[in-house]
């Protein structure tokens, strides 16, 4: 009984790992499912509907990051991070707002989760933005 229970917890902290990963991410993983629905659509199969999607993520990223990179004034350096940190932001409110629906009985408090939650993935991916662009530039 207890294996179920270490097992159930070790299942429930995974899932939730890999959905704040997804939510760092949203805006990559989002081009990523439409390339692939698009190219499955136009009859390229699994196989080949998945690698467009890789593609179409690997480029997405990097462009924000070369872009990040690149453009030197402050405001459109800005406006390159909103563009990471906004969507990871509702993915990240959207995805505290799923796990505390049934958990959180007052509204407010449930509001104020989610608030924090969209904060702390939208700042996160900041972050994550940001350590790729110093790693990036220590290398070269």
């Amino acid at each position: 009984m207890i294996t179920l229970m270490v097992m159930a917890v070790v299942l429930i902290v995974g899932l939730c790992v890999l959905a704040y990963t997804l939510a760092v991410y949203a805006l990559p993983f989002l081009l990523t499912v439409e390339a692939a629905r698009l190219a499955y659509a136009s009859g390229s199969g699994l196989i080949g509907a998945g690698l467009v999607g890789l593609v179409a993520a690997v480029a997405a990223y990097g462009l924000l990051v070369v872009l990040f990179i690149t453009v030197r004034p402050p405001i459109l350096r800005l406006a390159v991070a909103l563009v990471v940190a906004a969507p990871a932001a509702v993915a990240g409110y959207a995805l505290v707002h799923g796990i505390t629906r049934e958990a959180v009985p007052s509204e407010v408090w449930r509001q104020i989760f989610c608030i924090l939650g969209g904060g702390f993935v939208g700042v996160s991916a900041l972050v994550r933005l940001l350590g790729t662009v110093q790693s990036i530039d220590q290398s070269a």
